[in-house]
C-alpha cells in the first residue's frame, strides 16, 4: 500500500512539471535577433534620427598606385670627352646645381698638347695663306709653275682643315679657342652644368683618371617629373588622355597634388597591368624621383541612391542599415554598398529603399544594443 502511494505522488509531480513546461513554451514568443527595441529615453540618449535615402550625383573613384619618374630628357650624364684626371669637385648626391656652374676641374697633359697644336697650327696657317696668295699671283703671270701653285693651295687648305678640327676639339674639351693665346695655356679644364637641378650620382673621386666613356656625375632636372601609375587591364577602358587625378603619399594623405594624364602605355606586363604617365600641374621640391604615391581618378558621374556614412554599420564583414519597424523598434537590414564620396555612400540592394526611412544617426548604438541582446 505504501508503494502505491509513493508511485501516485511521483506521477502527479511529473504531470505538473510537464504541464508547467508546456505552459511556459506556449507563452514564450520567438525573438527576432535583427530587431532592436529601445524605450524613448534610450532613443533620445542615442540621438537616433531617421531620414529618407537621397539621390545624388557621385563619381566612381579608381584608386591607383605608382611612383614618381623622371623622363629621359631630364636626366643628364656628365662625362669628359677627352678623359683626364679629376682635380677638384665639391659635389655630393643631392647637391643643387645651376646651369653654367662649374661641376669639376679636370687636368691632363693632352690638354696642353692640344692647345700647343692649335696655336702652332694657327701661326702656320697664316704663313701658308700668304704663300698661297703669292703663288696665285705668280701663277697668273706664269712666273711660277702650276705644280708649285697647286702644292701651295693644297698645303693651305689642309692646314685649314686641321685648324678646324683642332678648334672643335678644344671646344669639346671645354676650352674657348677664340680666347686662347701663348700666355694663357692651361693644363686643366672646367666641366660646367648644362641644366638646373641636383646631383643624383657621383661616380668618381679626386685624383682618379676618367676615360671618355665613363660617367662622372648624373644630374636630374626635377621640374618636369612624371607620376607613373599602374592600371589593371580591366580598368584600362576607363582611362583617357587628359583626365585629371589627385595624387598623395601615404605619409600625408590629406595633401593632394593635381595631375593630368599625358600618356597611356599600349602594352601589358606579366601582371596584366599597363603604365600611365601623368604630369604634375605644379612642381613642388618635396616631390622626389622614386617616391611612391597613390592616386584617385574620378570617373564618369552618375545619379545613385545614397545614405550618409553614419547610417551604415559593418558587422561580420557585412554592411547593414536600420529601418524603423513600429514604435521604438528598428530592424537591421543587410545592404550592398558602392562608391563613397563626400560623406555619402551608394546603396546597392534589390529592395526598393527610395521611400523607406532609415536611421541616419545613432545606427551604431542600435548595433551595440543588438549585440548585447544576443550575448544575454
Amino acid at each position: 500500500m505504501k508503494y502505491l502511494i509513493y508511485a501516485a505522488v511521483i506521477s502527479i509531480a511529473l504531470s505538473c512539471s510537464k504541464k508547467e513546461e508546456n505552459q511556459s513554451s506556449a507563452t514564450d514568443k520567438p525573438i527576432n535577433e535583427n530587431v532592436a527595441s529601445l524605450n524613448k529615453e534610450q532613443i533620445q540618449d542615442a540621438g537616433i534620427k531617421t531620414a529618407l535615402p537621397e539621390k545624388k550625383q557621385i563619381s566612381e573613384i579608381l584608386k591607383l598606385n605608382g611612383k614618381i619618374d623622371v623622363p629621359p630628357q631630364n636626366i643628364v650624364s656628365i662625362s669628359v670627352p677627352l678623359g683626364g684626371y679629376l682635380k677638384t669637385t665639391r659635389l655630393l648626391p643631392g647637391t643643387p646645381v645651376r646651369k653654367g656652374e662649374i661641376l669639376a676641374v679636370m687636368e691632363d697633359q693632352q690638354y696642353i698638347q692640344l692647345q700647343q697644336d692649335y696655336l702652332t697650327g694657327k701661326a702656320k696657317v697664316a704663313f701658308l695663306e700668304s704663300d698661297y696668295l703669292r703663288q696665285k699671283e705668280l701663277n697668273k703671270s706664269k712666273s711660277s709653275s702650276d705644280k708649285i701653285f697647286q702644292q701651295a693651295e693644297a698645303d693651305y687648305l689642309s692646314q685649314q682643315v686641321m685648324m678646324k678640327s683642332l678648334y672643335e676639339k678644344l671646344r669639346l674639351a671645354g676650352i674657348n679657342p677664340d680666347k686662347l693665346s701663348k700666355d694663357n695655356i692651361s693644363r686643366s679644364v672646367n666641366i660646367y652644368s648644362p641644366i638646373n637641378g641636383y646631383v643624383s650620382k657621383v661616380n668618381v673621386n679626386i685624383g682618379k683618371y676618367v676615360s671618355p666613356t665613363e660617367v662622372l656625375f648624373e644630374l636630374i632636372n626635377p621640374t618636369d617629373i612624371h607620376l607613373a601609375l599602374k592600371v589593371f587591364e580591366k580598368d584600362l577602358d576607363k582611362i583617357k588622355k587628359g583626365q585629371h587625378l589627385l595624387a598623395y603619399t601615404n605619409n600625408a594623405p590629406h595633401k593632394k597634388y593635381e595631375c593630368e594624364i599625358i600618356l597611356i602605355s599600349k602594352d601589358l606586363s606579366m601582371e596584366r597591368t599597363a603604365e600611365i604617365h601623368s604630369h604634375f600641374e605644379r612642381y613642388e621640391p618635396g616631390l622626389l624621383p622614386g617616391m611612391f604615391m597613390n592616386a584617385d581618378i574620378e570617373l564618369d558621374r552618375r545619379t545613385v541612391l545614397v545614405l550618409p556614412d553614419d547610417a551604415i554599420v559593418t558587422y561580420e564583414e557585412k554592411q547593414f542599415v536600420f529601418i524603423p519597424k513600429g514604435e521604438n523598434k528598428f530592424e537591421m537590414k543587410e545592404v550592398k554598398t558602392g562608391t563613397n564620396e563626400n560623406g555619402f555612400t551608394e546603396i546597392i540592394t534589390k529592395e526598393n529603399l527610395d521611400k523607406q526611412a532609415c536611421v541616419v544617426k545613432g545606427a551604431y548604438s542600435l548595433l551595440m544594443s543588438l549585440k548585447n541582446k544576443s550575448e544575454d
